[in-house]
C-alpha cells in the first residue's frame, strides 16, 4: 500500500539549526526534517529573527510580500525562503518585530510587546499560506507562540477555499508556558470580543493564547505519555486540566526523538574516542580524559554526571541535600549547568568543599556536555516535573546508565532494572523523597562497583536501542490522518 503523501505545514516560533532558546528549537528542526525526508510536503514556519545567520544559511534578502492585520494596523512582512534537502523553510521578515536581541527576551526580561509579536506571527503564517500558494493537509503548531493558528483558522479564514480541508495539531511542550497576556492586549488578535468574553481564551481576566488553542485544534499532542496524563491532574494541569480532560480523547503523547547525526558515540567529533555497542572499549578513554578535563584523579570509581539548567524543577536541591553521603561511598561528580543562583552557589561550594571528588563548571558548553554524555557512569536527572526530557536518551545511546524519577518522558523512555527478571535500562525512584533518591543511587553504585558484568548488560541494552526521529515522525503521521476524522468545526 502507497503511503498518502501529506502537504504539512510546521510552524514553531524557533527551529534548529536557526534559532533555538531550548527543546522546542530542537524537536522543530528536527521533527519537520524528518517528516520530509519520510516524503512528505513539508513546510517550515519560523520568525527570521536577528541572531539567524543570514549567511551561513543562505537566506536571500528579499521575499514575498504579505500585508497583516493588526488592531486598526497592517504591517507589512515578507516571507523569505530557503530549501533544505526536501523541507522547505519560510521565515517571516518583519524588522519591527524580529530584528532584535532575544528571541523572546534580554537580561532585563520579555519584550514587552510579545502578545502583538506572536499575535502577528499567528496571522503571518495563514498569509504566507495564502500567499506561497500552499494548500495543506495539516497545520502543525506548538507551544503557546502559535496557538492562535487554530483560533483563526476556525474563525477569520474559515471561509477561505485555499483552507477549508486544512486541520490543525497542536503539540505542547510544556504546559507551564501559556502566553498570557492583559485583556487590553485584544484588539491585536482582530477576533469576535465574545470569544474573550465567553471564558474561551480567557483565564483569570486575562487572555490566555494556549487555552485558546487547545480548544480550537483538531489534535493535541504533548511529548510523552506519561506527561498526557499528568497534565490532566490538578497538580500539573497549570489550570487548564479541566480542558485537557475535556479533551482526553483528541490527546497524545509522543515522545521526542534525538538527532542521532548528532548524539552518536560512532562518529561524535567531539569526544576523544569514538565507540559502539559493539566495541564499547572507547568509554574507558573517554571517562579518563573527562575526569582529567574536569580536574579530577583518574581511577575506577563510578562517575555520577549532570548536564541541566540548574532549577528546582529539575530536583537538583534534593540532590544536593543527599550527595555527601553519595560520595562518601567512593562516587565521583560532574556537573555543568547553570541557572538558579542558590544552586550555582551550592555546587561550586561543594566542588571546593570535596576537591577530587566534586567538578563543576557553571555555564554551558557543547562539546563539554559530549564528553559529559561519553564519558560518566551514571545520568542523574531527578526532576520534580519533566515533559520528555532529552539527556536520558543521550546517555542511553552513550552508555551512560540514566537514573531518574518517574515521572514525564523519564518514566517513558527509562525501565528500572529488576535484578529479578535482569530487565531495565537504568534506574528509576517512585516516590519523590530524599530517602529515595539516595536509596536509588546506593543501589545503582552497589551494581557498578560489585556486578560489573551485569551492568555492561545494562549499558549494552540501552546503546541498542533506537530514539531516532523516524519513530515520533511515523506517529506523526497517523495522526495527521487522524485528524481528518475528527474536524472541529
Amino acid at each position: 500500500m502507497t503511503k498518502k503523501k501529506l502537504t504539512i505545514v510546521f510552524v514553531s516560533a524557533e527551529a534548529e539549526p536557526y534559532s533555538k532558546t531550548g527543546g522546542l528549537g530542537d524537536v522543530s528542526g528536527a521533527l519537520s526534517l524528518a517528516l520530509s525526508e519520510s516524503g512528505h510536503d513539508v513546510h517550515l514556519v519560523t520568525p527570521l529573527y536577528k541572531a539567524i545567520d543570514r549567511k551561513a544559511h543562505a537566506i536571500p534578502g528579499k521575499g514575498v510580500k504579505i500585508k497583516i492585520q493588526v488592531s486598526s494596523r497592517q504591517p507589512m512582512a515578507e516571507v523569505v525562503s530557503i530549501k533544505k534537502g526536501r523541507l522547505s523553510v519560510h521565515f517571516i521578515k518583519q524588522n519591527d518585530y524580529y530584528n532584535r536581541d532575544g528571541l523572546y527576551n534580554t537580561k532585563d526580561g520579555d519584550h514587552k510587546d510579545n502578545a502583538e509579536r506572536f499575535i502577528f506571527f499567528s496571522r503571518a503564517v495563514l498569509e504566507a499560506i495564502k500567499a506561497l500558494k500552499i494548500k495543506p493537509d495539516v497545520i502543525h503548531v506548538n507551544d503557546w507562540h502559535t496557538g492562535l493558528v487554530p483560533v483563526y483558522l476556525r474563525t477569520l479564514y474559515k471561509n477561505d477555499p485555499q483552507l477549508a480541508k486544512t486541520k490543525t495539531l497542536l503539540t505542547v511542550h510544556n504546559l507551564g508556558h501559556q502566553g498570557i497576556f492583559s485583556e487590553r492586549d485584544w484588539h491585536l488578535t482582530g477576533l469576535d470580543w465574545g470569544l474573550f468574553s465567553s471564558g474561551l481564551l480567557e483565564f483569570s481576566g486575562a487572555i490566555n493564547i494556549l487555552k485558546g488553542g487547545l480548544l480550537f485544534a483538531d489534535i493535541i499532542t504533548t511529548v510523552s505519555d506519561t506527561y498526557a496524563k499528568e497534565i490532566q491532574t490538578k497538580e500539573l494541569g497549570c489550570g487548564l486540566d479541566s480542558i485537557l480532560r475535556e479533551r482526553a480523547d483528541d490527546l497524545y503523547g509522543v515522545v521526542n526523538g534525538i538527532d542521532t547525526n548528532v548524539w552518536n558515540p560512532e562518529k561524535d567529533k567531539l569526544i576523544p574516542k569514538k565507540f559502539s555497542v559493539k566495541n564499547i572499549s572507547g568509554k574507558k578513554i573517554c571517562k579518563q580524559a573527562l575526569l582529567k578535563e574536569m580536574g579530577l584523579p583518574d581511577g575506577n570509581e563510578p562517575l555520577l554526571a549532570v548536564v541541566s539548567r540548574l532549577a528546582d524543577q529539575k530536583g537538583l536541591d534534593m540532590l544536593g541535600e543527599v550527595i555527601d553521603d553519595i560520595l562518601d561511598s567512593g562516587a565521583k561528580l560532574v556537573l555543568l549547568g547553570s541557572g538558579d543562583k542558590k544552586l550555582e552557589k551550592m555546587f561550586t561550594d561543594l566542588a571546593q568543599d570535596k576537591p577530587g571528588k566534586v567538578a563543576v563548571r557553571i555555564g554551558f558548553d557543547e562539546g563539554l556536555a559530549h564528553r559529559i554524555e561519553a564519558g560518566a557512569d551514571i545520568f542523574l536527572m531527578p526532576s520534580r516535573y519533566e515533559p520528555c526530557g532529552l539527556n536520558q536518551m543521550y546517555s542511553l545511546v552513550y552508555g551512560t546508565v540514566p537514573l531518574v524519577s518517574s515521572t514525564g518522558g523519564l518514566n517513558d523512555t527509562v525501565e528500572s532494572y529488576n535484578p529479578a527478571t535482569g530487565k531495565g535500562n537504568g534506574f528509576k525512584f517512585t516516590e519523590f523523597t530524599h530517602t529515595a533518591l539516595k536509596t536509588t543511587i546506593q543501589d545503582a553504585i552497589s551494581l557498578f562497583i560489585n556486578e560489573p558484568a551485569t551492568w555492561y548488560k545494562i549499558v549494552k541494552r540501552g546503546m541498542k536501542e533506537n530514539h531516532s526521529w523516524a519513530i515520533p515522525a511515523a506517529i506523526y503521521e497517523k495522526l495527521y490522518i487522524k485528524t481528518s476524522l475528527n474536524r472541529r468545526r
